[in-house]
């Protein structure tokens, strides 16, 4: 009997012996970490008025979307649509692109302004930005920059480079961004040679390059011997070296496009902007502010001159964009007069922002109309 219980007592400690080594066990395995839940990239959308590789303005952009991606990596997946016209097309675009996921859309060009401002009302929790226009709202920002510094800057390049003192210039429409551009390359170029005139002819339109050459050709045929643009394609460079003359060409650095006759091209940077708003959202730091960026920030600049700038040019930008930056040089200071000989700004004093975004004038030395 007793061999019978100590047989029994040595099974329950066996069992408990088991179960406790098994506990322990338990006890002192660890679960795998659990991975930490992936972050959906932010999804932004650009809505351009041309083609991406349009060797002007919507490629400016795009390079910035591009900066975007390269800035920011895997926070963010960006999406674009080129060639959107300016009308009711734009809202079609914006309301496919937040479809697809998209929480924050850059709109490019003055004409989708109300495109956009109407898809902001109808899509409060997405982010909008419009560029060049002048509308904003509680989840939609405005974005520019002061293109005329450098716009004045290649007008001293022209003034310097021109044989007949007639400068030509293509521009695609009759608002305050193109009217103040024209006046501040003239102002430019007057600066260094008193006696030049400006001649423009519109297009109306952003982006065509067989109008712009025809435009371009006329101020040829016209005398003028250095042209200018505010066009999206090269067109207008083509145009000059054919003539065997000068040309400024305008959003990137198009050397290529027009060896002969390029001297340098007034340029947007638009990447830092794009890269720190964008961070902003991601860190829940947004805020509407609108933005107009300059020279001291980096957003305009002026490319650096080729082999055809005229002799003394670099020399005398440099001191003119040394005076922009540090505030000593105003490019619409007084005293400024329209095409009449009236004083619309008088010595002393300067033109307002809110002067500047709504100019419907030109200054005195230009020949042209604003419809």
């Amino acid at each position: 009997m007793k061999k019978t219980i100590s047989l029994i007592l040595a099974l329950v400690l066996l069992l408990a012996f088991t179960l406790t080594g098994c506990g322990a066990k338990a006890t002192t395995d660890t679960a795998a970490p659990a991975e930490a839940p992936k972050t959906e990239p932010l999804k932004v959308g650009f809505i351009y008025v041309g083609s991406a590789k349009d060797g002007g303005y919507s490629q400016a952009h795009d390079e910035g979307r591009l900066y975007l991606e390269e800035q920011l990596g895997d926070k963010v997946e960006t999406m674009f649509k080129e060639s959107v016209p300016e009308s009711s097309e734009a809202e079609k675009v914006i309301n496919d692109m937040i479809d697809q996921g998209a929480t924050v859309i850059f709109a490019t060009s003055f004409g989708h302004m109300d495109f956009v401002e109407k898809a902001s009302k109808a899509h409060p929790d997405v982010k909008f930005y419009h560029c060049s226009g002048f509308k904003s709202g509680p989840n939609f920002n405005n974005y520019f920059g002061a293109m005329e510094q450098a716009r004045y800057l290649a007008g001293i390049v022209a003034g310097l480079k021109t044989e007949t003192n007639k400068l030509g210039y293509v521009a695609a429409f009759e608002i305050p961004e193109v009217v103040r551009g024209i006046n501040a390359f003239t102002l430019g170029a007057q600066s260094v040679n008193k006696d030049i005139t400006v001649k423009v002819n519109w297009t109306h339109t952003w982006y065509d390059p067989a109008k712009e050459k025809e435009a371009a050709k006329a101020l040829l045929d016209a005398g003028c011997d250095v042209l200018a643009q505010h066009q999206d394609s090269t067109a207008t460079q083509q145009a000059a070296e054919e003539k065997g003359v000068w040309a400024i060409g305008y959003d990137l650095d198009t050397r290529e496009s027009a060896p002969k006759a390029y001297l340098t091209a007034p340029l947007w940077h638009w990447g830092k902007y794009y890269a720190a708003e964008v961070q902003k959202i991601i860190d829940g730091n947004w805020q509407q502010v609108n933005y107009y960026g300059d020279m001291k920030d980096g957003m305009i600049d002026l490319a650096p001159l080729t082999e055809n700038a005229p002799e003394g040019a670099q020399a005398a930008i440099d001191k003119a964009a040394a005076a922009i930056v540090d505030g000593s040089l105003n490019v619409f200071a007084g005293p400024i007069k329209d095409q009449s000989g009236a004083v619309k700004v008088t010595e002393g004093s300067a033109m307002t922002f809110e002067e500047m975004m709504s100019v419907d004038w030109f200054v005195q030395g230009v020949e042209g109309k604003i419809k």
